[in-house]
């Protein structure tokens, strides 16, 4: 099994090779993050906001219930895209955006404009490991959605998470993973891997998530395995839930 996975990785780097030259050549990884990524991110958010509508919808309808003492919903976004997730938050809700690559304003901008019921506070360029412009303990919610596939450490990234959040703050979560063990679709993801992650901006296949918010202390966990239909692509397997602190 693992040659054939070795040989269908060595084909489908064949069939990439102009990526895989203009990588070495130094010239895709500037590319991709200011051109290709935002553009694919963006009609990918298109597609997985009208595939999960419902499951978001469930998962944020208790956000409100997260409201701080002070009577405002603080939220943080890690990973924030070009919005996709503006849509389902509670009116009067103070935004605080970031993402590791400030190339997303165009997309960005839109999703503001169409979401004016919330309150946007700023835009931090920030990693999800290392959130040192927002205090200890200032937010109520934090959220973060197809993001932990790419981050540097996902166990760094939930300290941080737990860190800004106050106590009593909840974590909402919504990841493409790994498939299942011995599942034809856990074989696709690992023969796509090393390709997909060059792609699509450092994006794991396999990463099984699940097990780094398990293991990250939060006082309750309420996490749901389900399946995402995005045909053709190895991206289906997804848990969903959220964490409170």
């Amino acid at each position: 099994m693992e040659l054939t996975i070795l040989f269908l990785r060595a084909c489908l780097a064949l069939l990439a090779m102009p990526i895989y030259l203009l990588s070495f050549l130094g010239v895709w990884g500037p590319f991709c993050k200011k051109v290709f990524f935002p553009y694919f991110l963006e009609k990918l958010s298109t597609v997985h906001n009208r595939k999960t509508k419902k499951q978001k919808q469930e998962l944020f309808r208790n956000l409100p219930d997260f409201t701080g003492p002070s009577g405002e919903l603080k939220l943080l976004e890690i990973g924030t895209g070009c919005g996709a997730n503006f849509q389902f938050y509670p009116p009067g809700c103070k935004v605080t955006c970031s993402d590791v690559n400030p190339n997303f304003q165009q997309g960005l901008s839109r999703s503001m404009s169409k979401n004016q019921h919330i309150h946007y506070e700023r835009f931090l360029t920030a990693a999800g490991e290392d959130l040192h412009q927002v205090p200890s303990g200032s937010v109520d919610a934090v959220v973060c959605t197809l993001v932990l596939c790419s981050v540097q450490s996902v166990s760094k990234t939930l300290k941080e998470v737990q860190r800004v959040l106050r106590p009593g703050g909840v974590f909402y979560f919504l990841e493409h993973v790994a498939a299942n063990p011995s599942s034809w679709k856990l074989f696709w993801q690992q023969v796509c891997h090393p390709t997909w992650k060059l792609v699509f901006d450092g994006c794991c296949l396999t990463r099984e998530i699940w097990k780094d918010l398990e293991e990250a202390n939060f006082s309750e966990l309420k996490l749901q395995h389900i399946s995402v239909p995005l045909p053709w692509t190895p991206i289906k397997p997804h848990i969903i839930g959220y964490a409170v602190k």
